[in-house]
């Protein structure tokens, strides 16, 4: 406690702005206090009359900026805590899940999913649904099973999947405006080794007929396109070992087997991406398309991403695919997913099996901004929920209409911070109307 509660951010100039990690987004202010420590929390949020809490940075939009102040947890005290008897694993809010991933596996230890990048913390990925791939695999909210956070008022909140059933469902994905997460609680599974390989060129119209097979001839599947043509430019096969193993022939559904390790956009070097050919490893170096060690993905880029029922995602990847003229000259390239459905009120998987199109944008957004809502409308049919870290320009009123229990959300949501302490403009306008 004899540390000071407010650390300034290291390498930053006076006049210098906070930004996100891809550079396009400026946050609103520098003043940021670091908690290292679950009384740190409770001392700063009793402090302040307004706060919101800064991750890994990761968003793409404003759900987590403000004009008033910080709070961190990213360097918080590392905790560990395995369970083996009941198979759970309880860590600091803050902790990467680079961080987590290789301690969990030399225990023999697994998380179900990963995300694309291992740089992203676990409170901040799964209060948003930020999510892997597979047919049968949730997002990553879905691993949790406890969480803890500090309210509006200071006080230490702790709920269970087991004991608090909607509350829980409710704050698992809670876009920062319950309070501040200081501990979760995930199930593990037993360690296993993937392998992945990569396939170029497979034809679009290979999806019309073969979308499911496709997508089911590995645990975690990956499409990637940048629109300009009638083929899927990658796709990228992670399988585990010993569970009815993937066969790479050199043709997959009309793609080619790929002879070198591949970054998904085409023109980048793959020195960044996980270990493909094939060649086997720990779960936590397949999963992910890219390494802890390296700045992931393009860096500089816009993202924006649009998850749809499981049942419409031919027809819907096919209304994209005939905007490319439009998309591709502003685009570095796109991915689609599969995710199973999951019982969190605010994530966009609830109770339906979902498609993710996924766009990596160059940095334009006066372009790109034109160009969401003709993507959006093209997608409506479908009723498309929106990343809630991600750029869309998705009317409040139809994301009320989209999300069933968002009203309720709001009851709880006033319950927890009654004044409003979490509540930003991104979230006045978007959640709370």
């Amino acid at each position: 406690m004899a540390a000071p509660l407010f650390r300034p951010l290291s390498g930053l100039a006076a006049d210098e702005k906070l930004k996100n990690w891809a550079g396009n987004l400026e946050y609103s202010t520098n003043k940021l206090d670091a908690a290292r420590n679950l009384q740190q929390v409770k001392e700063i949020v009793t402090k302040y009359p307004k706060l919101k809490v800064l991750g890994t940075r990761h968003c793409f939009n404003h759900i987590a900026d403000t004009k008033d102040r910080f709070i961190s947890v990213t360097d918080a005290e590392q905790q560990i805590v395995l369970d083996e008897k009941n198979k759970t694993v309880t860590v600091n809010a803050g902790l990467k899940y680079g961080q987590l991933s290789p301690v969990l596996h030399r225990k023999g230890f697994a998380l179900h999913n990963l995300a694309s990048l291992p740089h992203i913390s676990v409170a901040g990925a799964c209060a948003t649904a930020t999510h892997g791939s597979g047919e049968k695999n949730g997002n990553l909210s879905t691993a949790v099973s406890a969480l803890e956070m500090v309210t509006a008022n200071g006080e230490l909140v702790r709920l269970t999947r087991k004991e608090d059933g909607d509350k829980f469902n409710a704050a698992v994905v809670n876009l920062g405006a319950l309070g501040v997460v200081t501990q979760v609680t995930l199930d593990v599974e037993p360690t296993f080794m993937m392998g992945q390989y990569v396939f170029e060129n497979l034809p679009l119209s290979q999806l019309k007929d073969n979308f499911d097979q496709i997508e089911a001839s590995g645990y975690s599947v990956s499409l990637f396109t940048n629109w300009a043509s009638d083929d899927i430019t990658e796709v990228w096969v992670k399988y585990k070992e010993g569970d009815k193993a993937f066969k790479a022939d050199k043709e997959f559904f009309g793609g080619k087997l790929a002879t070198k390790n591949l970054h998904p956009i085409p023109e980048l070097s793959a020195e960044n991406c996980t270990e493909q050919m094939g060649v086997a490893g720990p779960w936590y170096e397949r999963m992910p398309h890219f390494k802890m060690g390296f700045t992931p993905s393009s860096g500089k880029e816009l993202q924006s991403e649009y998850f749809v029922p499981r049942k419409n995602a031919v027809d819907a990847i096919l209304a994209i695919s005939r905007m490319g003229k439009q998309i591709t000259p502003h685009l570095l390239t796109s991915e689609i997913r599969t995710i199973a459905a999951d019982e969190l009120w605010m994530s966009p998987c609830y109770k339906q099996d979902s498609v993710a199109i996924h766009f990596t944008w160059k940095q334009d957004w006066p372009a790109v901004s034109k160009l969401l809502p003709f993507i959006e409308k093209e997608l409506s049919v479908y009723d498309v929920r929106p990343h809630w870290g991600k750029l869309f320009t998705v009317a409040p009123a139809l994301l009320a209409k989209r999300y069933e229990k968002l009203g309720e959300f709001r009851q709880l949501a006033k319950e927890y911070d009654q004044k409003g302490k979490f509540v930003n403009e991104f979230l006045k306008m978007n959640v709370f109307g």
